[in-house]
């Protein structure tokens, strides 16, 4: 999955992006979480894409949130 997501500095200002494209993770997500299937993703939105791409964008945001250490503090 990590090579189909790339970050690239010159590139959307270094936000990952599906590989060989301009096409923000985000922007797929965006469009996850409103409900759009993704085959209608693929199809309507980005025929660039596959299936697969918006798969590796979900997992991609799975791996860094998986990573991220989140630090709560209580109030008193």
């Amino acid at each position: 999955m990590e090579a189909r997501i790339e970050v690239k500095p010159d590139v959307h200002f270094g936000k990952p992006c599906v590989a060989g494209t301009r096409i923000c993770v985000i922007d797929v997500l965006e469009l996850v979480r409103d409900g759009v299937p993704f085959e209608r993703i693929t199809k309507e939105f980005y025929p660039d894409l596959s299936v697969a791409d918006v798969q590796a964008c979900i997992q991609y945001a799975i791996d860094v949130l998986g990573v991220e250490d989140l630090h709560v503090a209580t109030s008193a």
